[in-house]
C-alpha cells in the first residue's frame, strides 16, 4: 500500500482497479480498518489491485472531490471511476465479495 496526496491522487489512481481508503490519523475506526486492507494487499497483486491510503487532514481537495463526508470511507475505481463507495469499517471477507463485483 503506498500514500497518496491531493498532488498524485490521480496518478496513482487512474488506471485499473483501485481501493482508495480515506482515513485521519486521529480516527479509531480507521486504525481499526488499517491492517485489514494490508492483509487484502497481500492477497491480491497489484496488477489486480491497487491499494492507497489517502490522509484526510494533510489532503482536503480530493476527500471534498468525492464528497468524503464520514472516515474511514473507501473508494473503488476502475479506470479512473468511481465504482464503489464504502463508508466504515469493513471485515476482509466484506470486502472480498465486494470486490468480487468489480474485479
Amino acid at each position: 500500500m503506498i500514500s497518496v496526496n491531493d498532488k498524485t491522487f490521480i496518478e496513482e489512481t487512474d488506471k485499473f482497479f483501485v481501493l482508495v481508503d480515506f482515513w485521519a490519523a486521529c480516527c479509531g475506526p480507521c486504525h481499526m480498518q488499517a491492517p485489514i486492507l494490508e492483509q487484502l494487499a497481500e492477497e491480491y497483486d497489484e496488477t489486480e489491485l491497487k491499494i492507497v491510503k489517502m490522509d484526510v487532514d494533510e489532503n482536503p481537495i480530493t476527500p471534498f472531490g468525492f464528497n468524503i463526508l464520514s472516515i474511514p470511507t473507501l473508494v473503488l475505481k476502475k479506470n479512473g471511476e468511481a465504482v464503489e463507495t464504502l463508508v466504515g469499517v469493513h471485515s476482509k471477507e466484506q470486502l472480498k465479495e465486494i470486490l468480487k463485483k468489480h474485479i
